[in-house]
């Protein structure tokens, strides 16, 4: 597999210039086809306004939304005009509480979507549901970008979260075309059930898996010594100096993660590194 039509989304031309750094640097390097959606995002609740005043609000704010699209499209423009890549821009309107589905619109028929991390000083709101639109109404695998990050085209070493869920195998199968680039990859396991059925060799048939497509593995069985699974993944990325994170994405609800948190939202919060995650 490659990744032959890759996407981002633009709702701050200020988050954008990492994303599309990584998009640039994938699409001439994979040969692919980049394409970029750009937002203006309403974040207008019109029930709460005095009757009578909605058309007027909502015109005004779709107004302004649409002007914020095409400005961030300008700003892509540009920044795309310069390469020799083959690109596209398109320009939309979305109210907050939908953009996630008009993001799955367009993602449903990517390899790859490349997007800004969701949380942290200036990040938009409608940044959470637009990589949750990517993953499970567009049912593609989503690279998150922190802010200062460089781009990752062939990482040297790489981590895999794993705990033996769905989430986490289709983010592996999603990123082997670069796994199999990277010169090491880190199966992590992280406190393995005593009676599960893989209790022996925990990992072991997942790195079989992988190093058929050549990928070089090794298996790294960790204790739960911090409070947080995340917390764990994150300390030992930084110790085996990991250039990216392959994990599963949501394997509880979005509302207990939203409400009660989880490893998918702690490490989007706290990540220093792409993460590749899928659902």
């Amino acid at each position: 597999m490659a990744y032959k039509t890759l996407m981002t989304v633009v709702t701050d031309p200020a988050l954008a210039e990492v994303p599309l750094a990584q998009g640039i640097a994938m699409a001439e390097a994979e040969d692919a086809h980049l394409e970029v959606a750009c937002f203006g995002v309403d974040r207008t609740q019109t029930g709460y306004y005095y009757a009578g005043a909605n058309a007027m609000i909502l015109q005004e704010t779709l107004s302004r939304a649409q002007k914020e699209a095409e400005a961030a499209a300008e700003h892509v423009r540009a920044q795309l005009g310069g390469t020799s890549i083959r690109w596209n821009v398109e320009t939309g309107v979305a109210q907050l509480a939908d953009i996630g589905r008009s993001v799955a619109a367009h993602a449903r028929f990517s390899d790859l979507v490349i997007l800004p991390k969701p949380y942290g000083e200036g990040h938009g709101a409608e940044l959470e549901p637009i990589i949750e639109g990517a993953l499970f109404d567009g049912r593609v695998p989503v690279m998150v970008m922190p802010d200062k990050a460089t781009s990752t085209l062939n990482p040297r070493r790489v981590m895999i979260g794993w705990d033996e869920s769905a989430e986490a195998l289709s983010a592996v199968r999603a990123a082997i075309p670069l796994l199999t680039r990277a010169d090491a990859v880190h199966v992590v396991v992280v406190d393995p059930p005593a009676h599960g059925p893989n209790r022996s060799d925990p990992g072991g048939l997942l790195s079989q898996f992988l190093a058929r497509h050549g990928v070089k593995v090794e298996i790294d069985v960790l204790a739960k010594t911090l409070p947080r699974i995340s917390d764990v993944l994150a300390r030992h990325a930084g110790d085996i100096e990991a250039e990216m994170i392959v994990m599963g994405a949501y394997g509880h609800s979005r509302f207990r993660e939203a409400i009660l948190g989880g490893a998918t939202r702690n490490m989007l919060e706290s990540t220093s590194v792409p993460l590749f995650m899928a659902h």
